[in-house]
């Protein structure tokens, strides 16, 4: 067995099966016993302000990089920057109340200055690279908040997501080199879905390959992530707050690293297989449950590429919670 207390840590990457459980401060992390287990890497500190993860593959995600911003206020100056071509940097001010899906071209960042807010509308990454969204709050969305299609390289970041139709943030259809990091979600349902169809195997098959970290999933319903297809997808160092339904389902060929998260009040922490979709394999280790389900595990997930910083499982409430934790003002971009 493998315990990990300290937030310094040397990286893992396994493949295998999982069983075990020691009691730690009024809660349950959870152990691992494996074949198979090596390092790959030294750990330092999570930086919130770091680019961690699937993104950082694939040559990186940049969006505008350092391009001179362009400040818009309303629907239509958004609509138009987010569309256009080229490298750019669109920071958003104030609240702009939009509806449907607003197209988000390659090599863009697009950045809430202080209380920035969309109402009504969401963000479409379709056929485009190169995306960079943060700081922004979304709700009330008719269709999705944040749609990834056909994508690849794409960073979602300190944003918070509430009260929308249908999914918080979907990645989907051979999108690739993911990183989804330090985002609050609270008063809906759908949250993160991976992968859109059992029958999409074709476009999948090699691709959604992402990374969630870091994330706060306050009162939510279901999909935390829900993945087909993707492997390795890795999941972090999120706290599930009081999860109604379920926190991460892996299915159809899919294999999910569940590892170093805080489980509180959540009587489904993690399982195989949802709705009519089979099991996909999972791996759950070094994660802390308070009033939680144990989850169900099996099979086996490749080995995770890049180095990280694992905080301690129980660490991740008060990390996520404080001061430059998850959600949009909790940084300066």
């Amino acid at each position: 067995m493998t315990l990990i207390v300290s937030r310094k840590r040397t990286v893992a990457a396994l493949a295998l099966t999982a069983a075990a459980g020691v009691a730690l401060a009024g809660g349950v992390l959870s152990g691992v016993t494996a074949a198979t287990a090596h390092a790959s890497g030294t750990a330092k500190f999570a930086d919130p302000y770091a680019l961690v993860g699937w993104g950082t593959q694939g040559g990186g995600t940049t969006g505008g990089g350092s391009t001179p911003p362009t400040t818009v206020s309303n629907a239509t100056a958004l609509t138009n920057a987010l569309k256009a071509s080229g490298t750019a940097v669109i920071r958003v001010s104030g609240t702009i109340s939009c509806s449907g899906m607003l197209k988000v071209a390659s090599n863009k960042s697009v950045l809430g200055n202080s209380g920035a807010t969309l109402v009504g509308c969401g963000l479409n990454v379709a056929s485009a690279s190169n995306v960079i969204i943060r700081n922004l709050t979304f709700r009330d969305w008719n269709d999705d908040a944040i749609n990834v299609q056909y994508s690849t390289r794409v960073w979602i970041d300190h944003n918070t997501l509430s009260n929308g139709y249908d999914g918080a943030i979907d990645v989907k259809r051979a999108s690739d080199y993911v990183t989804i990091s330090w985002n609050r979600v609270f008063s809906h349902n759908k949250t993160m879905l991976l992968g859109h169809d059992d029958g999409n195997a074709s476009e999948d098959r090699g691709h959604l390959r992402v990374t969630y970290h870091h994330n706060y999933f306050q009162g939510t319903t279901q999909r935390h992530p829900r993945v087909r297809f993707g492997n390795p997808v890795h999941v972090y160092n999120n706290y599930y707050a009081s999860v109604s339904s379920y926190g991460v389902a892996s299915t159809k060929e899919a294999g999910v690293l569940v590892e170093g998260n805080y489980f509180e009040n959540t009587s489904d922490p993690f399982h195989r297989g949802e709705g009519d979709s089979p099991a996909g394999n999972l791996l759950a280790r070094n994660n802390y449950f308070s009033n939680s389900g144990s989850g169900d595990q099996g099979g086996s997930v490749a080995s995770i590429p890049y180095g990280y910083s694992l905080d301690s499982a129980s660490s991740v409430k008060s990390i996520v919670t404080g001061t430059g934790g998850a959600g949009a003002g909790k940084i300066t971009v």
